[in-house]
């Protein structure tokens, strides 16, 4: 049975008692335990691969780099360890060795995650339902008008909550299927193991030092993801999008306000709850 909202709408109105469903989320169990797994992988690889790139925030092309060399770019941070050209005269706490510990575990999780994930969701038809754009949403207008609604912040209506538009396919298509498998296929080929036993791992992307700058720009685009993707849940509905990818429902329905007047009830004015997902 739904819940009730109550809802007075003046000092002398009297609460008037509507109806609202609770309805299963789109997502799946399966969904939600992958999300929430990626989602503390990912803080993890995050945080230690911060760690990492502080040890040596230099960047190079090519097989080799190090400190003698030119770098192709370096980022304007104090390195933690002292024979690291940074131009800063002090280095930071040297925190490498359980940075790469963590970062090395972690990204293994993340991999049989994105595997089960990627298994799962091909074979119960969620990538073609849900994900792969429709014929008659691929046209610039449709896209156009999807950009103009996230940038101007609009907030999603309530039909909007049950299907993705098409920014949202393209993005999450363009991340799970091309950031998240080039993001792992660079991380490998830095791997000393794997790429002795797969050398045109490393060879195609121009060098080990140019799978770590691949790399790094690819883990900045996901980071630039995650923030577009948290903004767009806040405004969506923060407590509503969480409640449905935590438990798998969502509130939804009108609730009506209005006050009674010499025992006649005024005309109810309808206010939309959150939207879930």
């Amino acid at each position: 049975m739904g819940d009730s909202a109550y809802l007075p709408s003046a000092a002398s109105a009297v609460p008037v008692a509507v109806p609202t469903a609770t309805v299963p989320s789109r997502h799946s169990v399966l969904v939600r335990v992958t999300h929430w797994i990626t989602t503390l992988c990912f803080f993890a690889l995050l945080v230690s691969g911060a760690e990492i790139v502080v040890s040596h925030p230099r960047f190079y092309w090519g097989e080799t780099g190090n400190d003698l060399t030119a770098p192709l770019f370096k980022l304007p941070i104090p390195a933690s360890r002292n024979f690291v050209p940074s131009g800063y005269g002090y280095v930071l706490p040297d925190q490498n060795g359980w940075s790469r510990y963590l970062h090395f575990q972690t990204a293994w999780v993340l991999v049989f995650t994105g595997l089960l994930y990627l298994v799962s969701v091909w074979l119960n038809g969620h990538v073609r339902r849900d994900l792969l754009p429709n014929k008659a949403d691929l046209s610039w207008r449709v896209f156009s008008k999807d950009v103009v609604s996230h940038l101007r912040f609009k907030r999603p209506t309530e039909a909007d909550a049950w299907s993705y538009n098409l920014l949202q396919r393209l993005s999450y298509l363009f991340v799970i299927f091309v950031l998240f498998p080039f993001v792992v296929w660079t991380g490998l080929a830095m791997s000393p193991a794997f790429v002795s036993a797969v050398p045109a791992a490393v060879n195609v992307l121009g060098g080990q030092q140019s799978a770590r700058t691949l790399h790094f720009f690819v883990s900045v685009a996901l980071v630039l993801f995650l923030i577009v993707h948290v903004g767009m849940v806040w405004l969506a509905g923060f407590r509503s999008r969480m409640r449905a990818m935590i438990t798998g429902k969502m509130i939804t329905g009108k609730m009506l306000t209005g006050k009674i007047i010499a025992g006649r009830a005024a005309t109810p004015r309808a206010d939309t709850t959150e939207e879930g997902t």
